[in-house]
């Protein structure tokens, strides 16, 4: 027998599946010596009372074993003598998009511009030892994109594009936990993603796909206004950089970062529009305080609840203020993809077991709020704000940083609290220099969170500059019903970079379907390719 419950169950019992069945054994009647297997379906944590409760659906075999898996595999045959589709970026969006090429039976040519998941991880930790940014790998260039050192939130749960679960069960068949199908709030973390990554790779080889790093595309191949591959430089020739040539229909997924691809296009004439962002700063305080906050106890999380996350948003003269990107015990990162810029990110360890908990708290930007017709003008007032942030951090990625009280009420913080930013802190008067419309925003929309949770806006918090990659600040435009471009034929604008996805997830669901109608374009048009 089979059963499935909805429970609202104490911490303690939800921490330890023996006093879960018992538990479940007592409050419907049936002998705990019969079960024979327990699945969580979904958990959540309710944390709006004084006393929290875990809500659990949870699923009991009794005196039977469990028939179904605990994820739905999917299989990837050999398509090592299939067309080719040619993959542009190693992102979520590309990987998931190469991965749907093999299950329709095409063959992807991944190329990315930065160096293996595991290469790269030296590439970043050279930025805190050296103060310089590698421009092809860094936290935004790499196998696993922006996304594979920055934390591995799961968050999306929305339908409207395609299926999120089977987004996280290809992640679960390629290493990640299990619970990321449970979680209200799925996080794979830092320190597991990478092998995931590396695993999924694995799997585009062994079906007889191609991934090619160090290999950045410079420009469409195109007959009239049909594409029929790409021109790269591939840098990881021992001699000098080689120009190659791959040829298919492609799938164009670089990432929100991508700003030479973007200069490209807007050169080439492709259709591009300009699109809205949000910018702000990373909050950092102290792990233990926002435990204390959200879970309404000095004893803060306890033996059996997880670092606690919070999520905040308000609208101040008409534009959204809200936190993004929760990272509980966790770092904050730089995120740079130039030396003569600072951009910070976060990101947690699977045990999100750190001193201190940050979020990129950010205000709305519309893509009317900045002035002209150029479709990179949102791009230039990104690229402006780094550049200015640069300055304030002494030209080096030392962060300009100053206290949360001390900027609502316009002080300058004549010191700094300690910080998980390795680079370095310095105090800089944040609310002079960020622009009116960022900073004025924040200052308010920091006395509304602090009225909604007492002691959020405090001095233990300290503010990084500046955030700013959150989303793409251009959208390539392309047809709704076939995701091609509105005009070049073979061309699939993929993902974030694009303008279509907005974190891990959602790009690879994006990528997903990107597949999906490429399949149909290639399955139409079946002329040689080249």
């Amino acid at each position: 027998m089979v059963n499935e419950y909805q429970v609202r169950v104490l911490p303690q019992v939800a921490a330890n599946e023996q006093s879960l069945r018992t538990w479940l054994a007592e409050a419907y009647g049936f002998d705990v010596r019969t079960v024979t297997a327990l699945r969580i379906l979904r958990r959540s944590i309710d944390a709006r009372q004084r006393t929290i409760f875990v809500n659990l659906k949870v699923r009991v075999y009794i005196n039977e074993p469990p028939q179904d898996d605990a994820y739905q595999h999917v299989d990837y045959p050999d398509v090592s003598d299939r067309p080719a589709v040619v993959v542009v970026g190693a992102g979520p969006g590309g990987l998931f998009a190469a991965l749907r090429l093999i299950e329709l039976g095409l063959r992807p040519v991944v190329l990315e511009r930065g160096k293996d998941v595991h290469e790269r991880k030296r590439d970043l930790s050279q930025i805190t030892k050296t103060q310089q940014v590698d421009a092809e790998s860094n936290y935004c260039f790499g196998e696993g994109g922006a996304g594979a050192y920055s934390d591995g939130k799961l968050y999306t749960r929305s339908k409207k594009r395609g299926s999120t679960e089977k987004i996280l069960n290809v992640f679960c068949q390629h290493g990640a936990s299990v619970n990321i199908l449970a979680d209200a709030h799925p996080h794979i973390g830092t320190d597991k993603l990478p092998r995931v990554i590396e695993n999924m790779r694995n799997t585009i080889l062994r079906s007889g796909g191609e991934v090619h790093f160090k290999t950045k595309m410079t420009r469409l191949l195109t007959d009239g206004d049909r594409v029929t591959g790409v021109e790269a430089i591939d840098q990881a020739s021992q001699t000098s950089p080689l120009v190659c040539r791959f040829y298919g229909p492609v799938i164009l997924a670089t990432g929100h970062s991508a700003r030479d691809v973007y200069r490209y296009l807007a050169d080439s004439h492709i259709e591009m529009e300009a699109k809205g962002i949000a910018v702000g700063v990373r909050l950092e305080h102290p792990s233990v305080l926002i435990d204390q906050i959200q879970y309404h106890s000095r004893q803060g999380r306890g033996r059996y609840l997880p670092a606690a996350e919070y999520s905040f948003v308000t609208q101040v003269d008409g534009r959204g203020v809200y936190s993004f990107c929760m990272c509980p015990g966790g770092f904050v990162i730089p995120a740079a993809t130039d030396s003569r810029q600072i951009v910070v990110n976060g990101m947690s360890p699977s045990n999100r077991g750190g001193q201190w908990s940050n979020s990129g708290m950010v205000v709305e930007l519309r893509a009317d709020d900045v002035e002209g017709s150029d479709p990179l003008r949102v791009m230039h007032y990104q690229e402006q704000l780094e550049r200015d942030c640069w300055q304030q951090g002494n030209m080096r990625q030392t962060a300009p940083a100053q206290r949360m009280a001390d900027f609502v009420n316009h002080r300058l913080s004549y010191d700094l609290p300690r910080s998980s930013y390795a680079p370095g802190l310095i105090s800089s008067p944040l609310h002079f220099w960020l622009p009116q419309g960022v900073s004025h925003r924040l200052q308010e929309g920091f006395k509304a969170f602090g009225r909604m949770s007492h002691g959020f806006l405090t001095n233990e918090a300290v503010m990084i500059g500046v955030e700013t990659r959150t989303s793409s600040p251009v959208r390539i435009v392309r047809q709704p019903d076939t995701l091609m471009h509105v005009r070049l034929a073979g061309l699939f604008p993929c993902g974030e970079g694009a303008g279509y996805a907005g974190g891990i997830v959602s790009a690879g669901v994006d990528g997903e379907r990107c597949a999906e109608m490429c399949a149909e374009y290639v399955g139409q048009n079946a002329t040689p390719w080249g």
